[in-house]
């Protein structure tokens, strides 16, 4: 098992790499930096010196890969590439293109919001979801089935927007139950957090409903339930012990890899709740054309999901004997 985690690490550390210089080639390659400055400070009354003025003071005058009039191992290092790429790889991300702000700092600030947003969204929908597609399980084929699954697939067909215009109105303006926007500190947050979470448990019980529902319909169907059923074991037991077991693994599959997505936070929720998370971090910086700040979250995000995929691996040989054995 040892070896197999060992190799599962080394083959990440190629794919970050990869990244790195994918989003290298995006924000740099693609879109120059004298096109940032125009994006930025508008082609209108920007003159030249505007321009090297706004590229000195962000590092964006040097050459992008070879600064052939450096000496010695400076041709490498006094470039864009090692200056705003490399140090990215050890999770220095720099100042903000537009008020020069610690992008690091207010990451770490702002993650706090979106994991008391996400963690328990998580959390309650996946409790939700399991526990109602087993039971639908449990009573395939009647009435109740077939209700959830028409009602699930209703869910999904209705946009997350809905929600979030729906639940602000009743809850926050008819109802007064939860202000509609904002946020504070310490457990004052919880009131500006519950209805983020109300949505996106609502909003994910759906597809989460039908996903788990369709595995546990395979899983009973297998030689190994037959056989619990044999032996005159309940239905309840050996849906709720023997099948949600060996159901496991594909739940993990999609459990551990939305992991990395509780750090990004919510673009939506944060956005329309205004909750300074990582979320709205991220469109502001979009609306704003800071490419600092966006070719940071687009490297983190994409850590986080290799990191997820890391995890689903590690968590494979926890449920799954096979993979030890290999």
């Amino acid at each position: 098992m040892t070896a197999y985690l060992i190799r599962r690490i080394l083959y990440a550390v190629p794919v970050i790499v990869g990244v790195n210089l994918i989003t290298f080639v995006l924000f740099f390659a693609i879109t120059p930096p004298e096109t940032m400055a125009y994006q930025i400070l508008g082609e209108k009354n920007t003159t030249q010196a505007d321009i090297r003025n706004w590229l000195a003071e962000r590092g964006y005058d040097r050459p992008l890969l070879w600064n052939p009039q450096a000496s010695g191992w400076a041709k490498l290092t006094d470039t864009i590439f090692f200056k705003k790429t490399v140090p990215l790889f050890w999770f220095d991300f720099g100042a903000s293109d537009q008020d020069r702000r610690m992008i690091g700092t207010e990451i770490r600030r702002r993650m706090g919001p979106s994991l008391l947003i996400a963690t328990p969204t998580f959390l309650a929908g996946l409790l939700v979801n399991i526990l109602v597609a087993m039971t639908v399980a449990y009573y395939r084929g009647t009435y109740l089935d077939t209700g959830v699954v028409v009602i699930c697939v209703a869910l999904m067909s209705i946009s997350v927007l809905f929600y979030i215009i729906a639940v602000q109105y009743a809850m926050g303006r008819l109802w007064h139950l939860f202000p509609i926007s904002g946020y504070d500190t310490g457990l004052f947050a919880l009131k500006f957090t519950a209805m983020p979470v109300l949505i996106g448990v609502i909003a994910g019980i759906g597809g989460g409903v039908r996903y788990y529902r369709t595995l546990f319909l395979e899983e009973v169907q297998k030689d190994y339930v037959r056989t619990a059923r044999a032996k005159g074991l309940p239905e309840s037991r050996v849906l709720f012990v023997h099948a949600l077991k060996n159901a496991l693994i594909p739940i993990l599959t999609t459990v551990v890899m939305s992991i990395p997505f509780l750090f990004m936070g919510s673009l939506l929720m944060e956005n329309f709740f205004a909750i300074p998370g990582l979320g709205s971090y991220t469109i502001d910086a979009i609306q704003a054309k800071d490419f600092a700040i966006v070719r940071a979250m687009v490297f983190l995000g994409s850590v986080l999901y290799i990191v997820g995929l890391l995890l689903t691996d590690i968590s494979y040989t926890l449920v799954d004997p096979r993979v030890r054995l290999e």
